[in-house]
């Protein structure tokens, strides 16, 4: 099922099967993806391809600095007819959430949606309502142009369980893009190859892929290691160390295995780690990248056997 979702998102994600293959495991493990690129490569098509192969809501959000929290979570409005105040839900009352330049909106609505997604639910005048179980977040960033935004902090980086570069396709991938849409967008034929229930089905088996003392002491000591590199003056916090071990175990599942392995943990530290931590001033003078800085503590820390 899920080689069926993945090769129906790749009719319109042309050259990009190693960017589908860690938004699906990241489905799967229960997190949120940001997505941080230039315009133009594919972030929203990705999103809209998913949500469709898998049957399920999906709503758009176009973050702006006028974009009010209410706008996102819903408010309750009065009812001429029933003479009462009705609660009148918002776009993250749906399945998959597309979060568009999120860095666009001002922290209080950022915090309104991670709020949402890390508690599963929204409080509107003091009444709590319960969102989907398979509330899903892509959000996406641009990278080159910062004016008029408001960078996530830390904490708020945090909560997403990985973050994507989506990059430019080579030359074969963009032939094939201009191929495919010389008539129509091919999205516009694409069909469900999976449904919710399905979906539900398959998250509760990836949360009982088995995870070894072993490997758990490999996810901890990659995490302290960040925490007493140079480079860094900010580490990975332990809500990181569960986001590598449960997108480690989604990984696995998508390979056919019900046990991980270190290379399942070595895959996916590329994308649960470099977004949840802070480079020394010398290490940005340097033009060292946090991939690099990851890569190289994958290299140094060694499994314990």
């Amino acid at each position: 099922m899920i080689e069926r979702v993945i090769n129906n998102i790749e009719k319109v994600i042309k050259g990009k099967r190693e960017a589908i293959e860690v938004v699906v495991a990241a489905l799967l493990a229960k997190g949120h993806v940001l997505m941080e690129d230039v315009p133009g490569v594919g972030k929203t098509m990705l999103a809209r391809a998913l949500a469709l192969s898998l049957g399920v809501d999906f709503r758009r959000v176009q973050f702006t600095p006028d974009l009010l929290p209410t706008d996102l979570t819903g408010l309750y409005i009065y009812d001429r007819k029933k003479e009462d105040f009705v609660f009148k839900k918002g776009p993250v009352f749906t399945d998959v959430l597309l979060a568009d330049e999120i860095n666009r909106a001002t922290p209080r609505t950022q915090s309104a949606l991670l709020e949402a997604m890390a508690e599963g639910q929204v409080t509107v005048d003091g009444v709590t309502h319960r969102l989907s179980e398979r509330f899903f977040v892509i959000a996406t960033q641009n990278p080159i142009e910062y004016e008029g935004t408001f960078p996530l902090p830390e904490a708020q980086l945090d909560r997403f369980m990985i973050c994507v570069k989506m990059g430019y396709p080579d030359e074969e991938a963009e032939i094939q893009m201009l191929t495919s849409q010389e008539k129509e967008h091919p999205i516009s034929q694409l069909e469900p190859v999976m449904n919710p229930d399905e979906l539900s089905e398959l998250q509760k088996k990836v949360r009982n892929v088995f995870v070894s003392d072993e490997v758990k002491k490999y996810i901890v000591d990659i995490a302290s290691a960040t925490r007493n590199h140079p480079s860094l003056l900010l580490g990975m916090s332990p809500r990181g160390s569960i986001a590598l071990m449960h997108f480690s175990m989604a990984l696995a599942f998508m390979d056919g295995r019900d046990f991980v392995l270190p290379d399942d943990v070595k895959r996916a530290a590329v994308y649960v780690i470099p977004h949840r931590v802070i480079q020394s001033a010398e290490s940005k003078l340097k033009r060292e990248k946090k991939e690099d800085i990851v890569r190289e503590i994958l290299d140094r820390v060694k499994v314990v056997k």
